[in-house]
């Protein structure tokens, strides 16, 4: 891939036919985190080789373990450590990547890990992160713009994140799971991927109770042994999927997920006139063939519908005649493909941080993707717009979906990935 990949679409038809759901990208990325707690072999099942997957599995590398492929599972060996840091040049590149504090803690003992990056739609503070870890008993310092973290022995005792974070909740499981003591996490985040860690640190002979509850406690043990394990259905793609059916009244089938982690955003859609039918809880029919009305999104933690989630949202409710509106609970300043969705003749204006959507339809443009859910949003109205689109930023849609155009294209999707300049020289033209 380079830069200057671009998706070209000819939108304005439905979706009809199966989808796989791919597991789930939020979930992996810290299953892999945690294979640093145990020298032995953990095997991770169907993980999707996303650019924030490899990324992750460049910080193991560089930590010292052996990283292979097996077709779509994921070998890894942690058996001999040799650095104990994240460097700049990773953690860059993404900001979940500060999570590896907490599994290089509880390993080494120590962990120099720098600030993290990524998308920049708005501030995701680290603070309660650090908090978090001194509250337990771990020294952290701050050195030439990275944090350095010490344990003297296992880590103990209370904390209560001001707000649930499911980045917090998760560093301060895999620092934790190691140890002679006691760790209690108050207002724990809820969502199925803090579960989904927790459920395969206890396959390894971790003793975590109460995840998916807002109160966790971690038992720590003396050692954690490998695991084969396979990650949940990815409810992000899963929901971004369906709102591309949704958007282009299509009916299609969604294999591999897990209805109960998308209640919300099914009550949603249903809201809007989307049939939604459980086929069994690993696979559902979306059928948008009927007539829709507007809706009102709110973006809140677990069980609400997920921030991720909130532009497809915008990008749907722009092809329903009407008024609809979006708040971001989460992330409010998370609207960088407003302007995107208005180039191609959506109405969409930001009052007070929500999002005031005028649905009138939306035709082809050239546009470009500034995050990873922004670019899904795009390629939702691309799919929807009669006409031909060209969706740029493919460096930010790769991080969150797996060979997208040719999942799409089984689907019935007119999709394309060019590896050339023909998006630059569109844009140049406009």
């Amino acid at each position: 891939m380079t830069n200057y990949d671009s998706l070209h679409i000819d939108g304005g038809g439905p979706l009809e036919g199966e989808f796989r759901v791919n597991s789930a990208k939020n979930s992996a990325l810290y299953l892999i985190l945690a294979s640093l707690l145990t020298p032995e072999p953990v095997v991770l099942r169907e993980i999707p080789r996303l650019s924030d997957v490899l990324v992750s599995l460049e910080i193991l590398q560089h930590a010292g373990v052996e990283v292979a492929w097996q077709g779509r599972d994921l070998h890894l060996r942690a058996d001999r450590i040799t650095n104990c840091d994240a460097p700049y040049r990773l953690v860059s590149k993404m900001r979940a990547s500060f999570v590896a504090m907490g599994a290089l803690v509880a390993r080494c003992g120590e962990a120099r890990v720098s600030m993290p990056g990524g998308c920049a739609f708005g501030p995701r503070p680290v603070g309660r992160h650090i908090k978090a870890f001194q509250d337990l008993g771990v020294e952290i310092l701050e050195q030439d713009g990275d944090f350095v973290a010490r344990r003297h022995g296992s880590l103990a005792g209370r904390t209560t994140f001001e707000t649930p974070t499911v980045g917090g909740t998760q560093n301060v499981l895999l620092a934790s799971s190691i140890g002679n003591a006691t760790v209690v996490i108050e207002n724990a985040a809820l969502e199925p991927e803090i579960t989904d860690l927790a459920g395969m640190l206890n396959a390894m002979g971790a003793r975590v109770e109460g995840a998916g509850t807002p109160t966790i406690t971690v038992h720590g043990v003396e050692k954690l042994r490998g695991v084969i394990y396979r990650p949940i259905p990815d409810r992000i793609e899963a929901g971004t999927v369906m709102l591309a059916a949704a958007a282009t009244r299509g009916r299609i089938v969604l294999q591999n997920i897990r209805v109960e982690h998308m209640t919300e955003v099914i009550a949603l859609l249903r809201e809007a006139g989307v049939g939604i039918d459980s086929i069994d809880d690993q696979a559902a029919l979306v059928d948008a063939r009927g007539p829709l009305r507007p809706v009102n999104v709110v973006a809140d933690v677990y069980p609400q519908v997920p921030t991720d989630l909130q532009p497809p949202f915008g990008a749907f409710l722009a092809t329903i005649n009407g008024v609809s509106t979006i708040q971001d609970r989460i992330y409010p300043d998370r609207f960088t493909h407003i302007e995107e969705l208005a180039s191609m003749g959506g109405s969409l204006e930001l009052e007070d941080r929500t999002l005031i959507v005028r649905g009138k339809g939306l035709h082809g443009a050239v546009i470009h993707a500034a995050d990873i859910r922004a670019g899904g949003a795009l390629v939702v109205a691309a799919l929807a717009a009669p006409g031909k689109s060209v969706v740029t930023g493919l460096e930010f849609i790769d991080r969150g979906y797996e060979a997208l155009a040719a999942r799409l294209r089984s689907l019935g999707a007119s999709i394309e990935r060019r590896g050339d300049d023909v998006a630059l020289a569109l844009s140049a033209s406009d």
